[in-house]
């Protein structure tokens, strides 16, 4: 058991002093409104008592009677009997007149006094300050009915406590304290029980402040401390003094992953501003990643303080990457909604940004190294391509497709190289299953051409072409929108019998259709099949308007072509039926469910198709079975 400070009760009585009318206002807000989570408080609090003890001992480098005891450090003592959860420390302390000027304004707080004390000061004997007893402080309020701060200055043998309930006033006694520094003492409510119990401390200790330079303890139940804090901000060490083996240990702690980094970036960025960063990108797509959240989780540290891991600090499309990034530029007592207003956190954002990409696009080109990233996170990557103005082009150009006519992946410049001398666009294909859309109908006269096309599978896939427009001055062509883009390659000329057949079975097929179609039309792009279906010229393509469907939006009320190959066998056998005055109903009914099964969708009256399949299958003449 180590050795604790001795200190005094407040009297029952002392002076009384009012709250400026700026803490008034400023306590409501606090207790009700700033912060989102009541354990902010014990962050807040502790950053006052690192940044007491680091100005403690910036001053003993000019007055040896202020000097840090050797186990300088922060405590944490919660006496589950009397309510009381006190965090005391070795800092630097408050006179009386600190006390009513710290805690009872807001005009002036004890970092910014002090740091104006400190604008001449040498950079390396600067302590690290972070935002003693300014608003943070007041946040004690959320979880404590009343508020005891004892505390010695360095150097001086008197001790005060300043108390107050928050409720407009406050008093200040004489207090006894054994040495200099500091004791708050929180009279825990009754709906806070929580932050009485030593388990609970230590938890939020190592989610908010794991990385403070002071030792931080916890006393527990027995009496005994414990540690509560590694005291090591790994991402401001020099590259050079960490090894694989711290790295991966803290990014399994950050990320809550059991793999190792793809790729680790570790860098610090001094100039207009500064701040560290330490960031992974993950070698495995983590189990939760499928999950409907579409924001960075990149943990924002001021000064080593956890701030916040929803400052945004990398867009939406780059949120599987993880990891710290730390400023000397912002205020340790900055909330979540300030953050989004401020012109520092703005210019972060973008420096972070631009140096992943850049990572990004070196490791590109490693072909086999990247398709490891790629197959994990290249969906969510592609958003970019849709989000993101100012890197769309830069991102396509590393962005990686599957393809009609190539093994693997691919690239838009090695589509590019490969395409024919007078095509004038990339085509693509979207679809829901990539294994699916290599025998889609839509392909077979591209194919046939010898044209590639980029086959898309993922959900976004079906925006962003269009957003982007155009790679290197070449249009982008959804094949199922711009299927007449066939007719500069050349075709096969139609025969007379084909052209024959097409006259009667067109209007049939519309007439047997109805309003489920918006026009049939005749088409040399197949080769296979009898029909396929085709989106109308203007509009969102079919693969899009399912997605829309899916998601719940409203879709434009718009019938698919259907477009008809005058050269399958089927075809002329039903423009002989039409001849003949067959009733064709339930093969134009049929032949639009095969349209919809072959572009992925599913009959609209599935029991109805199986009924006039069947009626079909039992047309068919016997065969004989194999001979023996």
């Amino acid at each position: 058991m180590t050795e604790q400070t001795t200190t005094t009760p407040p009297e029952a009585t002392g002076e009384q002093h009012e709250f400026s009318a700026e803490v008034g206002r400023l306590l409501d807000l606090v207790v009700h409104a700033l912060y989102s989570e009541r354990e902010i408080f014990l962050r807040e609090l502790v950053a006052n008592a690192a940044d007491a003890t680091d100005k403690r001992r910036f001053e003993a480098l000019t007055d040896g009677a202020r000097a840090l005891p050797e186990d300088a450090k922060i405590r944490i003592n919660p006496d589950k009997d009397a309510r009381l959860l006190t965090i005391s420390d070795d800092g630097a302390g408050m006179s009386k007149e600190d006390l009513a000027r710290n805690l009872g304004t807001i005009a002036r707080s004890g970092t910014r006094a002090f740091g104006e004390e400190l604008a001449n000061a040498k950079p390396e004997d600067k302590p690290s300050l972070i935002g003693q007893f300014g608003v943070g402080f007041y946040a004690a309020f959320m979880v404590a009915d009343k508020v005891d701060v004892i505390s010695r200055r360095a150097g001086s043998d008197e001790a005060w406590c300043w108390s107050s309930t928050g409720k407009g006033n406050y008093t200040i006694s004489p207090a006894t304290r054994d040495k200099a520094g500091t004791d708050i003492i929180l009279h825990i409510k009754e709906d806070a029980n929580d932050f009485l119990d030593s388990w609970q401390l230590e938890t939020i200790v190592r989610k908010w402040a794991d990385h403070i330079s002071w030792p931080i303890t916890i006393v527990k139940d027995d009496g005994e401390e414990t540690s509560a804090n590694k005291g090591t901000a790994l991402w401001r060490k020099p590259r050079g003094e960490i090894d694989e083996e711290q790295l991966n240990e803290f990014y399994r702690h950050v990320s809550h992953n059991f793999d190792t980094p793809w790729a680790t970036l570790h860098w610090h960025a001094e100039g207009t501003m500064e701040f560290s960063a330490l960031l992974f990108i993950p070698g495995s797509k983590p189990f939760e990643f499928a999950e409907p959240v579409r924001e960075s989780q990149i943990r924002l540290h001021v000064r080593r303080m956890f701030i916040t891991d929803d400052a945004g600090l990398l867009p939406p499309w780059l949120r599987f990457v993880t990891g710290v990034v730390d400023t000397e530029d912002l205020p340790l007592n900055v909330s979540r909604e300030m953050l989004q207003a401020t012109p520092v956190l703005a210019r972060i954002r973008k420096a972070v940004t631009n140096r992943v990409i850049s990572e990004l696009k070196t490791r590109s080109k490693d072909e086999a190294d990247f398709e490891k990233f790629w197959d994990n996170f290249g969906p969510t990557f592609k958003e970019g391509i849709w989000d993101d103005a100012t890197h769309r082009t830069e991102l396509a150009a590393i962005a990686r497709f599957r393809s009609s006519t190539q093994e693997g992946w691919t690239t838009l410049d090695a589509y590019l190289e490969r395409k024919k001398p007078e095509q004038e666009a990339i085509y693509y294909l979207t679809g829901d299953r990539t294994e699916m859309l290599p025998s889609s109908p839509q392909l077979e006269g591209f194919r046939a051409r010898g044209i590639e096309v980029l086959l898309l599978s993922d959900p976004v896939d079906s925006f962003w072409p269009e957003r982007l427009g155009v790679y290197k001055d070449v249009p982008i062509r959804n094949i199922s929108q711009f299927h007449t883009d066939l007719e500069k390659f050349g075709a096969p000329e139609e025969t007379q019998a084909e052209k024959d057949a097409l006259e009667v079975v067109i209007p049939a097929l519309k007439e047997a259709l109805g309003d489920a179609v918006s026009d049939v039309k005749g088409t040399n792009r197949l080769v296979n099949s009898a029909v396929v279906l085709a989106a109308p010229e203007s509009g969102p393509d079919l693969q899009m308007i399912r997605l829309m469907k899916r998601s719940g939006q409203q879709v434009p009320d718009t019938a698919p072509v259907l477009q008809v190959n005058p050269a399958h066998p089927l075809i002329a056998d039903l423009a002989t039926r039409v001849k003949n005055g067959d009733p064709v109903q339930d093969i134009a009914l049929t032949l639009m469910d095969m349209a919809r099964i072959q572009d992925g969708e599913s009959p609209k009256d599935p029991t109805g198709f199986a009924q006039r399949l069947t009626t079909i299958l039992t047309r068919l003449p016997l065969t004989d079975g194999p001979q023996g």
